[in-house]
């Protein structure tokens, strides 16, 4: 069972890249971007405080993220494996996940970490608020925030899987097509 964690800002790639490698990998795309949307889509009560924390660029809190992923995880038994994007955000996320695996009789095999600057980050996401109607997207000041945010609060959980020998760098800027495949020959050789 392979168990990826692609990793990186917001605006790194991770969604697109996800949703291109999961059909020939046979893994399941788990993202808390996507679960925390769709909550608040369905204006779930989860869902109206996850938005509370997210429209102010913040993370949502660590206990609600860790339940909200393993009733994700749990609806599919039978996977061939993972990819987790935007899970861990924290490391008490990451011993949570690895405890999560280690009772299934699996682990991560590796954390691929996508690398962008943060003038290119703001530009992206500013370009994906324009089309997606994402609102967290659309105000340059909350992506900085969220930026600060990442930087402060998730950026050091590389250093969990770097200690774990499980963190593999690789740059996010390029084009889409380069970019898998970048990540398809290292997730074939590991």
């Amino acid at each position: 069972m392979k168990n990826i964690v692609l990793f990186g800002p917001p605006g790194a790639g991770k969604g697109t890249q996800s949703a291109l490698l999961v059909d020939e990998f046979a893994l399941v795309h788990l993202s808390t971007g996507d679960i925390f949307r769709r909550n608040i889509r369905e204006a779930t009560e989860l869902g109206r405080w996850a938005k509370s924390f997210m429209d102010q660029g913040q993370l949502v809190p660590d206990d609600v993220t860790i339940a909200m992923l393993q009733d994700e995880w749990s609806k599919h038994p039978g996977a061939a494996g993972f990819i987790f994007d935007g899970f861990p955000r924290t490391s008490a996320q990451a011993a949570a996940l690895d405890e999560m695996l280690q009772n299934a009789g699996s682990s991560v095999t590796a954390m691929i970490g996508l690398e962008v600057d943060d003038e290119e980050l703001v530009k992206r996401l500013l370009e994906r608020g324009a089309t997606s109607g994402r609102a967290d997207d659309a105000n340059e000041e909350v992506i900085r925030q969220r930026l600060e945010v990442y930087n402060r609060e998730t950026a050091p959980v590389q250093s969990y899987y770097e200690a774990q020998g499980k963190y593999r760098a690789l740059n996010g800027v390029g084009s889409i097509e380069s970019i898998t495949a970048q990540l398809r020959s290292l997730i074939q050789s590991l």
